[in-house]
């Protein structure tokens, strides 16, 4: 771990705990600083601030006084969720307090080079994937981030024979001041986080800090067919790797129907790939590129990508039985998602659906329906599906009561070669507290049917 003179014997103030202000607060105590925490949470609670008390840093908890940055702190290091609304935020701003995320620290601290992997979607799926194609080329791969552990933990204990991979929010992007990820990865930008950031071109900024500072002796994989992405991608002084999945380019990393290619030459047969749709395609194209870039064999990243059928929850294989394909998409909680799923099957489809009903419109599936042969549903949303279902010509629309139903029903309703997916388009919180649980409980299901 590398000493950072501009944090010892200085007054930091960490706000915010969880997993990842705890490991900050700690790795900033053993640099030497003068930590103080604070949290929302009151002390009786809170099992990080006792912790760390125990280990003599200052503890205030319960509430975030008024009078907190009177302390003269030289530096905030803050949880990725507190927004920057936040009135200590706001008022460190005020008073030219210099704010990190996490992140942050972890960059600084690391004698390991980073790759970032950054978007809207597929970050997680895309991190794994790298992560398994450089373990699998004994490349010393570590995961971190929003992934795994927390990513100024990883750092801490990494050596220069180590790779840390590492998926990044906007949220730990945006309080990023020195961060420059060996290679950096950005996806897809889509609106998202709007409740977090003040507008789109916030959210979208935050993200591009991931190249913002990188320079020529590094590498900025994107992707090239989205065109915001692509006008950001002017701005990065980086060596530019772009991806593109709908056609063969000379440049980059590209795919057509039949082929992976790599700067216009073959790489290998697109068919070898296991995970469905043009949205892991983007994943695929991208952690194919960063493999590369790492000296990894052609032999190591196509076994890979031969046998990862996904990160659990999205789009993940889980089983085939009586010559029916299941597939776990429980992530999707919205309709964009769910179209991206659609979109990776030529079988016939089952779609299970349904869940919290937010008012989000279903349109964005209607081009994506000509081989659902039935919609099974339940949830706030039913009636909604219902409708929709039946407005636009799929032959059968099954209303069930929950999803333990909708797994007997979808089964009932298909034939052998089709595929079952549970893609609900909706959040969960109806039935479940979280998707991972709705997706759990849609594979135990499955899991469950006897031969």
């Amino acid at each position: 771990m590398k000493q950072l003179p501009d944090v010892h014997h200085k007054k930091i103030l960490v706000l915010g705990l969880a997993k990842s202000g705890t490991a900050a607060a700690e790795i900033l105590h053993d640099l030497g600083a003068f930590v103080t925490v604070n949290d929302s949470k009151p002390f009786e609670q809170n099992d990080n601030a006792q912790y760390l008390l125990s280990k003599g840093l200052t503890v205030i908890c319960g509430s975030h006084p008024e009078d907190l940055l009177d302390e003269g702190f030289s530096l905030i290091v803050k949880n990725p969720g507190i927004p920057y609304t936040n009135s200590v935020i706001a008022e460190a701003k005020k008073r030219n307090i210099p704010v990190w995320t996490e992140v942050e620290l972890a960059y600084r601290i690391s004698d390991a080079p980073m790759i970032g992997i950054t978007g809207s979607n597929g970050k997680t799926t895309t991190t794994t994937l790298i992560f398994d194609i450089l373990a699998a080329g004994h490349k010393n791969p570590l995961i971190a981030g929003n992934i795994g552990t927390v990513a100024s933990a990883v750092a801490a204990e990494a050596t220069v024979e180590d790779v840390i991979v590492t998926e990044l929010s906007s949220f730990q992007l945006m309080g990023t001041e020195q961060l420059k990820p060996k290679i950096a990865i950005l996806l897809n930008l889509y609106e998202a986080h709007l409740d977090y950031h003040h507008d789109f071109e916030e959210y979208t900024d935050a993200k591009f800090n991931i190249t913002k500072t990188q320079d020529a002796s590094d590498w900025f994989i994107y992707n090239a067919e989205q065109e915001i992405v692509a006008n950001y991608a002017l701005q990065s002084k980086a060596k530019k790797i772009p991806f593109y999945v709908s056609k063969k380019m000379p440049d980059g990393i590209s795919a057509d129907d039949l082929n992976v290619y790599w700067n216009g030459e073959k790489l290998f047969e697109r068919s070898i790939i296991a995970l469905r749709g043009r949205h892991n395609l983007e994943n695929v194209l991208a952690a194919t590129a960063a493999a590369l870039l790492m000296d990894c064999s052609l032999e190591h990243i196509m076994h890979i990508l031969s046998t990862f059928h996904g990160v659990k929850h999205r789009t993940q294989f889980v089983r085939e039985w009586q010559s029916r394909k299941f597939y776990n998409d429980s992530k999707a909680t919205n309709a964009l998602a769910t179209k991206s799923a659609l979109e990776g099957f030529s079988e016939p489809i089952i779609l299970i659906a349904g869940g919290v009903d937010r008012g989000h419109s279903f349109d964005e599936l209607i081009p994506y329906l000509h081989n659902v042969k039935a919609l099974v549903h339940f949830g706030e949303t039913a009636a909604r599906l219902q409708q929709f279902g039946e407005l636009h010509g799929i032959q059968s629309v099954i209303q069930v009561t929950n999803l333990v139903d909708a797994v007997k029903e979808s089964v009932k309703a298909s034939e052998e070669g089709y595929v079952i997916l549970l893609s609900p388009a909706c959040a969960s919180w109806d039935q479940y507290e979280s998707f991972e649980l709705r997706g759990d409980e849609f594979i135990e299901q499955v899991l469950a049917l006897e031969e």
